[in-house]
């Protein structure tokens, strides 16, 4: 996946939804069936997935990790980020 490679997502103040599968093989960004899908090779402990699936999310759309707040899903694999 290549930086900013799903920046025409990046609106300010908008939400976007994601389903994140970790303990993936590799970490990777793709829309499949019109849903954003985050695989991350970090393991759901601790937040550790869900840190991971913030800073490639961010790396996808071009921004800074810290321009993304986390809304719903801290510990569901279907998460909510609003980029501000």
């Amino acid at each position: 996946m290549e930086k900013g490679a799903f920046s025409h997502l990046a609106l300010s103040g908008c939400d976007i939804k994601v389903r994140v599968t970790p303990r993936a093989s590799r970490n990777d960004v793709r829309i499949a069936a019109g849903i954003l899908k985050i695989s991350v090779t970090s393991v759901p402990e601790s937040g550790k997935a869900t840190r991971a699936a913030t800073k490639l999310l961010a790396r996808a759309l071009g921004v800074a990790p810290t321009r993304l707040a986390l809304l719903r899903g801290e510990t569901s694999r279907d998460k909510v980020f609003r980029l501000d």
